[in-house]
């Protein structure tokens, strides 16, 4: 059965309890997408009247990170997940309606077939872009997901 935007959206109220409250929510994911929405409100402000920080790098990690549970699960075999790096860019306050749009799911898909053939660990950089309601980019997130067969122990 694959994982849908609701599943991970209740996932989060249990296992990522400070997304869920600061209002991060998955919109749609496929296999090569995942569109993650948050809204500016008080909980996730800071004091310069927009959008923490932190909060869209939650929502964008969730983007990506989504995708990355969702190939998991489609290839049946213990696959181990990590970030082992970021970097992100911010290019306007983040006010309103923030869209994050991941769509490198077939890039990790590769990553974890190739991991399950190989037996190595591999990388795999996957972006993530915050938009607001006008269209404008407000951040962009790079984060460099680790995936490794685990082993039989």
């Amino acid at each position: 059965m694959p994982i849908s935007a609701s599943k991970i959206n209740t996932f989060t109220l249990f296992k990522l309890p400070s997304a869920f409250f600061c209002g991060v929510r998955v919109v749609s994911i496929t296999e090569s997408t995942c569109v993650v929405k948050v809204k500016h409100r008080w909980i996730n402000q800071n004091p310069f009247k927009s959008m923490f920080w932190a909060v869209q790098g939650m929502a964008a990690e969730l983007s990506t990170g989504a995708m990355v549970l969702s190939s998991i699960k489609d290839s049946n075999a213990k696959v181990s997940m990590l970030v082992a790096n970021n970097n992100a860019s911010f290019t306007k306050k983040a006010r309103g309606r923030i869209t994050f749009t991941c769509k490198d799911g077939l890039a990790i898909t590769e990553a974890i077939k190739k991991t399950i053939e190989t037996g190595e660990g591999q990388t795999c950089w996957m972006q993530s872009v915050g938009v607001d309601k006008q269209g404008d980019v407000v951040s962009t997130f790079n984060f460099e997901w680790t995936v490794k067969v685990k082993s039989k122990q």
